[in-house]
């Protein structure tokens, strides 16, 4: 397993992280608390079990909150007790999200309703609730997970894919009007990490091959290979970026 890089100016700050208690969410739970940081996770299923885990192995415990963020009211509620137990929010990572696999002529309304609820619109609602106390903290940072799909134009779930390219514009558009506030806001876009999830529901070998094909680096992504990127655009380390998106993924996809 890799170690996160060290950042010490995130010691003690206050981190609320969605899908924190399983896949590149975990990682990141755990990250955090190597840092010595505070952090809250929230997440749809129980996640008591990861939560003991993690506190035994870094000495550090997360306070875990059982939450769907596509319920607005239930998100918010849960950042306002973040905020209210442990200080007010300095870094939003918005991470957790549906790739369940769709197709376009068989998507219906409540489809689209429930899929952008959960990797759209909750990254909104949650930025809203926490923007405030950044505010008044004077400055934080706001991390929303986007994926390389957009850019690609994968095929087989086109709503995950259009919420990808909405993350990113609504990522622009808050680092703008928040930059006044020092409230920094970028996303990152990781490639095919290899989670339990990925390997349970959709690697196969030759789909496997024929993404290494694509990656000018010829290994897989793990979950860890993301999160010193997170941990980087938490970091004053990263204090004058902002309205960027952070691409992890082995060089598939090229910017600029």
């Amino acid at each position: 397993m890799l170690l996160p890089p060290i950042f010490p100016d995130l010691e003690n700050r206050s981190v609320f992280i969605t899908g924190g208690g399983s896949g590149i969410g975990a990682t990141l739970t755990r990250a955090f608390l190597q840092q010595g940081a505070e952090v809250t996770f929230v997440q749809r299923s129980d996640a008591t079990d990861f939560q003991n885990a993690v506190a035994k192995e870094t000495g550090n415990r997360p306070t875990f909150l059982q939450c769907d963020i596509s319920d607005s009211a239930a998100l918010k509620a849960a950042i306002k007790k973040t905020s209210d137990t442990q200080g007010p929010v300095h870094v939003l990572v918005n991470n957790a999200a549906n790739d369940q696999r769709h197709e376009t002529l068989t998507t219906d309304d409540a489809d689209w309703d429930r899929l952008m609820a959960v990797n759209l619109k909750a990254y909104f609602m949650a930025a809203q609730a926490a923007i405030p106390d950044m505010q008044a903290r004077g400055g934080g940072s706001i991390i929303n997970f986007s994926s390389i799909s957009y850019m690609m134009g994968n095929a087989g779930y086109p709503l995950y894919v259009t919420a990808n390219a909405g993350i990113n514009g609504m990522t622009r558009a808050l680092a703008r009007e928040f930059g006044a506030d020092k409230i920094r806001v970028n996303a990152l876009a990781p490639g095919w990490v290899m989670t339990q999830k990925q390997l349970d529901m959709w690697v196969t070998p030759e789909a496997l091959q024929g993404q290494l094909d694509r990656q000018c680096l010829k290994e897989t992504l793990a979950p860890e290979d993301i999160s010193g990127g997170v941990l980087f655009l938490a970091s004053d380390a990263s204090r004058m970026m902002t309205g960027q998106t952070m691409v992890i993924d082995g060089g598939v996809v090229v910017t600029g």
